[in-house]
């Protein structure tokens, strides 16, 4: 019981205090059919155990049936803590777009149950035939599956059993048979029976891949196994082949850095390979490393209705909740739906260009540029002191003053003033203050 009052709120757990109407569950309900399924633990609130009424019991079983369309599939065990109850619903992901008695419809987001406009509710329901695809049946059993990968995981939540485990993440179904989630985590050779879902490493020596024999082509590296295995191989590749620039780095010494950082790239790789269509055969994704950028190519367009040229308005959907839910346990992915918002903050503070979405009738590309977001012109105009003052604040990414400034940069404050000066007059840094001798006057990076 204490770990479910200290447990944080997150994509697949929620509380409510048992005095909820039955009818205010349909939105967490809801939501969490609608994203990758949950636990709703009824009867805790404000830290403490204040329990369902006996009362109400009936009607908080029934919720389900009675306030959501089609009704969301629950399992519901009960707790007791000192006499109160504590009723706990496990809810399963939907095959279908689940709505409120009156048409209302959820989606889980991090802790959020965030109600959809309709647009969002059309666009889900356009993306509901490749995310029921990780759940079609495989015939496999058990035994064979990777030993060493299913005991491993097992143990990490907690399960007795490996099947026990396999249940608790919806990768059995009610049949008892295993799932293609399943076999994509867990076999030790998926490729069997999905050739396509690998992931592709080319390395090339120019910025065009050229035709035939001006191909410019230097390594093609195909990475399988299961999903986890690929995306830690793949990354471990990658690592290795990534061309490198000089760069002043937090030490503040100028060290080779990757010319895209690492938490950019990675998080690029991890998204095709957990969110991919997995039911388009004949395609893998591709990471193709080029002097200047990288470019990720995934199966897979984005769900439903989507502008490209907004990204970071696009919502967090998992076309693959059964393996997105694996990968998060193992902490591969955090599934707090800030991927693309992390790439765009990662290439920011870097003082690279923004990351750019392309999708075409089946498939999504990423492109990652190794070029400074601030033209080349302006920065090949500015004294060198400054270009390093700009590198001083986005690895801070936050405000500065003069003193401190110059402190990092390793430069007379006077120095770092006038520098400081010309990076204003390019309006790439903004000062804010009362007058000259404000103490906490500082230096921000527009």
């Amino acid at each position: 019981m204490k770990d479910l009052l200290v447990r944080a709120e997150d994509q697949w757990f929620d509380r409510k205090s048992g005095r909820i109407a039955a009818k205010d569950l349909a939105r967490p309900l809801i939501a969490f059919a609608n994203a990758e399924g949950g636990i709703l633990a009824v009867g805790l609130s404000n830290g403490q155990v204040d329990g369902v009424p006996t009362k109400s019991v009936n009607a908080i079983r029934q919720a389900a049936i009675d306030f959501t369309i089609p009704p969301v599939r629950t399992q519901i065990s009960t707790i007791e803590d000192d006499g109160k109850q504590v009723l706990i619903i496990r809810v399963e992901p939907g095959d279908t777009v689940h709505t409120s008695k009156s048409g209302d419809c959820f989606l889980r987001i991090g802790d959020e149950s965030r109600k959809l406009s309709l647009a969002e509710q059309q666009a889900l329901a356009y993306d509901r035939g490749s995310k029921t695809f990780e759940a079609t049946p495989v015939d496999l059993t058990i035994n064979d599956l990777a030993a060493e990968l299913t005991e491993s995981y097992q143990q990490s939540i907690g399960s007795s059993s490996v099947k026990e485990m396999l249940y608790a993440r919806d990768l059995i179904d009610r049949h008892d048979r295993l799932t293609v989630a399943a076999e994509l985590l867990f076999d030790d050779r998926p490729q069997r029976d999905f050739p396509s879902a690998y992931v592709r490493i080319l390395k090339y020596d120019s910025d065009e891949r050229g035709l035939g024999s001006q191909m410019t082509l230097l390594e093609d590296t195909r990475i399988e196994g299961p999903l986890p295995q690929q995306i830690m191989q793949a990354a471990t590749k990658i690592t290795q082949s990534i061309p490198a620039r000089q760069q002043l780095t937090q030490s503040g010494l100028f060290n080779p850095v990757p010319m895209i950082p690492r938490d950019a790239w990675l998080e690029g790789l991890v998204n095709a390979v957990v969110h991919r269509s997995y039911n388009i055969a004949g395609d893998h994704i591709r990471f193709e490393i080029f002097p200047h950028r990288v470019e990720i190519t995934s199966p897979g367009r984005f769900p439903g209705l989507v502008d490209t040229t907004e990204p970071l308005q696009i919502s967090r959907y998992a076309r693959n909740p059964r393996i997105a839910r694996v990968c998060a346990d193992m902490g591969i992915t955090r599934e707090l739906g800030e991927g693309i918002k992390r790439i765009f903050h990662e290439m920011k503070t870097q003082g690279l260009s923004a990351p750019i979405y392309r999708q075409n009738a089946s498939s999504v590309t990423l492109t990652l540029k190794a070029t400074d977001a601030v033209d080349p012109e302006l920065l090949a105009e500015l004294p060198r002191n400054a270009r390093i003052i700009l590198d001083v604040l986005r690895l801070q990414d936050r405000p500065l003053s003069t003193g401190q400034v110059a402190e990092l940069v390793g430069i007379a404050r006077p120095t770092a003033k006038r520098a400081l000066e010309a990076l204003r007059k390019a309006e790439l840094v903004r000062w804010r203050g009362k007058s000259d001798r404000d103490p906490r006057a500082s230096w921000h990076l527009l």
